[in-house]
This record gives structure tokens, C-alpha cells and sequence, in this order.
């Protein structure tokens, strides 16, 4: 009996041990919004880094869903800071602007889709900002990105950005070949089985250009898993607004899993 005591009291102690540890690292996150520029247009982001962190760290550019940088790309940039990295969520459409609907947010992300080049100046700009904070380390950046953000970082690694690697989360995969010599960045793309916005066409299309370019690349694909599965606020904005878009918990944490074995790997 004595020794189940003191057995189940070493478990106890772990385990407060454990919390006390995760909630110091929760309570040293510092957040904080920042400003800069790309063309002429004022982007609004938000920074997220641990304070009592010493020295550099990885870099990651966090690209938000085509809503525009709410408060669930913050909430990732912060997740990052956590698990050691400096994040930075990047403002694409500028003067932090928000999509109250879909209408507003296809007339937001239409420009991006049409103008690659467009979406990676503004990523650009972002890894300008974070660059000049003394934690980051510019030698180690990667970024990801969520539904329309996904479609950004991927194009961004074909168009040659010099970043490690990029994960999409839900992302489109229709956007810019790979192209020899250029594509250097490794991939991940957190793809749900169920998605109705990405057809089999796109994701063959896809792997079989970076498969032809021999791009290193991973492709997850999880089970009944829809559009925007990572994002707990999706239920309700599919409900609210008639899209086949739903979160889902096992997919989002699994997808989460992934992108952090992927940032061993890479970094």
C-alpha cells in the first residue's frame, strides 16, 4: 500500500510539474500587433513570441484563411510562439481588413489568385517585418498557411521564396507550377478526404508536377475531414453561411502533429 502511495504521489507531482511548466509558457508569450508596409499598401500583423525564450529561433509566416487575419491566425501565431518559434501572422489584403462574408472574401482573394506574384510581395513583406526582431532567425524560416493561405505558401515556395518548407492546411492546390532549379523549399500539405472544394483532378495536377520536378513533398490526407477542418469556428460559418466547410477535432489535431515533425525535420 505504501508503495502504491508513493507511486501514485510521484505521478502527481509530474504531473503538476507538467501544467506549471505549460502555463509559465503560456503566461511568457508575449503578442502584439504590428505594422508595415508592401507597395505603398499599410498591413497590419500580429507577432507572437516567448519572452523569456533565450537567443534566436525559427521563423514562421503564418497566412490566414481568405476571412483575412482574424483572430484564429493569431491564435495560431501563438501556438508557434509556444512551441518556440517567433510567428508572425501576415495582413494580406491590408489596413487589416476583415471579410464579414464570403462575397467580400472572394472579392478580397480574387487579386491573389490571379496575381501570384501579388500574394508573394505581400509574404514578402511580412518576412521583411519579422526579420528585424533580435529573436528571429533568418537562416531558418518556414510558413503555412490555412484554406487560401495554404494556396499562398505553396505558390510562394514554387515562385523560389527561401524558406525551408511550407505547410497548407486545407489549402487549393491549383495555383503555380514547380519549376527545376526554382522550388527549393520542402512541403507538407494537410489535406481533408473530404474536402468539396479540391477535386481529384487538382491534387493529381498537383503531385504530379512536383513529382516531375522531383519537389520533396508530403501528402496527409485525413479521414472525413472537410474544408477548414483545422478551425473550431468552422461548424458554425458553414451553418451560418450554407458552405460545406466543419471543423474537426481529430484532423486538426493530427494535422497539427504533422506540421511539427515536419519542423524537426527542416529545421
Amino acid at each position: 500500500m505504501k508503495k502504491y502511495l508513493k507511486s501514485l504521489l510521484t505521478i502527481l507531482c509530474m504531473t503538476s510539474i507538467v501544467s506549471l511548466g505549460a502555463q509559465n509558457t503560456a503566461s511568457s508569450i508575449k503578442g502584439e500587433e504590428v505594422t508595415y508596409t508592401d507597395g505603398g499598401i499599410t498591413l497590419k500583423g500580429y507577432v507572437a513570441y516567448n519572452e523569456k525564450q533565450q537567443g534566436k529561433r525559427p521563423v514562421i509566416i503564418v497566412v490566414p484563411e481568405w476571412w483575412g487575419n482574424t483572430g484564429y491566425a493569431h491564435m495560431r501565431a501563438r501556438m508557434l510562439a509556444e512551441l518556440g518559434y517567433i510567428a508572425i501572422a501576415a495582413d494580406m489584403y491590408g489596413d487589416g481588413k476583415i471579410a464579414g462574408n464570403p462575397a467580400d472574401a472572394q472579392a478580397y482573394a480574387t487579386p491573389f489568385y490571379k496575381d501570384p506574384q501579388l500574394g508573394k510581395s505581400r509574404i514578402e513583406a511580412a518576412v521583411k517585418k519579422i526579420r528585424s526582431y533580435p529573436q528571429a532567425d533568418a537562416k531558418k524560416m518556414a510558413a503555412i498557411g490555412y484554406c487560401f493561405g495554404g494556396s499562398m505558401v505553396l505558390n510562394a515556395a514554387k515562385l523560389g521564396m527561401d524558406f525551408k518548407g511550407v505547410v497548407s492546411f486545407h489549402g487549393g492546390l491549383a495555383g503555380v507550377p514547380a519549376s527545376p532549379g526554382t522550388t527549393r523549399a520542402a512541403i507538407l500539405v494537410c489535406h481533408g478526404a473530404a474536402d468539396k472544394f479540391i477535386s481529384a483532378e487538382e491534387i493529381k495536377n498537383f503531385r504530379d508536377n512536383l513529382d516531375a520536378m522531383k519537389v520533396p513533398y508530403t501528402f496527409k490526407s485525413y479521414e472525413g475531414a472537410l474544408h477548414a477542418f483545422s478551425n473550431p469556428e468552422a461548424t458554425a460559418t458553414g451553418k451560418k453561411f450554407s458552405m460545406a466547410v466543419e471543423y474537426n477535432e481529430a484532423a486538426d489535431k493530427q494535422s497539427w502533429k504533422d506540421m511539427k515533425d515536419f519542423f524537426k525535420k527542416i529545421f
